[in-house]
């Protein structure tokens, strides 16, 4: 089955291009009669959109949200809510200049092994520009959470050699690396620019936080929580690293540094600490979620590499155009949207686990 949709309960289906009309989402299982504006997505899509900053790529695109079905009077339905987003910046004239090239780290040749064929245009489907949906997706799914007093936030930990020191939420939303420490903030957008300036990329990590997450989510075996939150992640455009709670940092630890002690707090059952992320036996506890995501440095780059054409033929490649040197800042809500998505299909799926 083609892998186009994500979760059970609440399901979403993304759909289009990089470089053709639009691109957009289907939502399937949002319960009727939640309010919902086209301003509620639109505040998401903003955080994620093309030439917010000198770190971010210039192609310039609005992505305003379009309601296509789903909505009446302000309220969801209950039936599929459908939204667009126009493609009205799109440039694919300097990818006729390498269409029969191998564009190294980008899934050209998978998609032809795949496929057969591919829209080298941007990428086409395996372009990032396919998490304009997923973003407006997890709008909803963020709304729905927060009538359960469920908070999300994301926030940029690291880019290059540059990891945050210290953590301010205040901070993250006011400098456009999405960084909690404003000194390390500023360190990121000078490696970020010297990178840029030399033809060049960055990666970075991305971490998490779900707030306010009940105790009990989570389907033992093979939907366990950490699971599909490992799953949305990954199925990012360059993600290649995912760990919950301490992470691999466990792996040079004891049992008893590792082990998150029981203790009684306010007259309920809680842990000293935090080591495992909020999930247990792929359930949550109750403490706070923490996930994180290593994104790899983008592939398009404007310096010659080696590659082949189609055929096999050695051959010299230079990516130009409009890219971003490190695509973390613009990661963080796409990030936070997965782990939305993640929270709203068990939240709902839950509500049958007891009588």
């Amino acid at each position: 089955m083609p892998g186009n949709s994500f979760g059970q309960l609440f399901r979403i289906t993304t759909w289009g291009e990089s470089h053709g009309p639009g691109i957009g989402v289907v939502v399937d299982g949002c319960p009727a009669g939640l309010p919902l504006s086209e301003k509620d997505i639109q505040v998401e899509l903003d955080r994620r959109r093309t030439g917010q900053s000198k770190v971010t790529t210039t192609r310039k695109e609005p992505d305003q949200i379009r309601f296509l079905s789903g909505i009446f009077n302000g309220k969801t339905t209950g039936t599929p809510l459908a939204m667009m987003v126009e493609n009205s910046d799109a440039d694919s004239s300097k990818y006729e200049l390498i269409k029969n090239l191998y564009r190294p780290g980008h899934a050209d040749f998978t998609y032809d092994q795949k496929y057969g064929f591919r829209d080298y245009r941007g990428g086409g489907r395996s372009s990032a520009r396919e998490t304009v949906g997923r973003v407006a997706a997890g709008a909803v799914a963020k709304k729905l959470l927060a009538r359960h007093k469920i908070k999300i936030f994301g926030f940029t930990r690291q880019i290059g050699e540059h990891i945050a020191q210290n953590f301010s939420q205040k901070e993250i939303e006011k400098n456009i690396v999405r960084c909690p420490d404003k000194k390390v903030a500023e360190q990121m957008i000078d490696a970020i620019m010297q990178a840029r300036k030399e033809g060049d990329s960055l990666g970075g990590v991305i971490e998490v936080i779900a707030q306010g997450v009940p105790p009990g989510l989570g389907e033992p075996v093979f939907d366990r929580l950490d699971a599909d939150l490992a799953k949305a992640l990954m199925c990012l455009p360059a993600v290649k690293g995912v760990e919950v709670g301490i992470g691999f940092e466990a792996a040079r630890l004891k049992g008893s540094e590792c082990n998150d002690v029981f203790i009684t707090k306010n007259k309920k059952i809680t842990t000293e600490t935090n080591n495992a992320g909020g999930i247990l036996g792929g359930i949550s506890n109750g403490n706070d979620i923490v996930v994180r995501m290593v994104v790899k440095p983008t592939s398009s780059i404007n310096r010659e590499q080696d590659t082949v054409t189609q055929k096999g033929k050695k051959a010299k490649i230079r990516v130009e155009g409009r890219h971003d040197p490190c695509v973390a800042p613009r990661a963080v809500p796409m990030a936070e949207a997965m782990v939305a998505l993640v929270l709203i299909d068990h939240l709902l799926r839950n509500q049958t686990s007891q009588l």
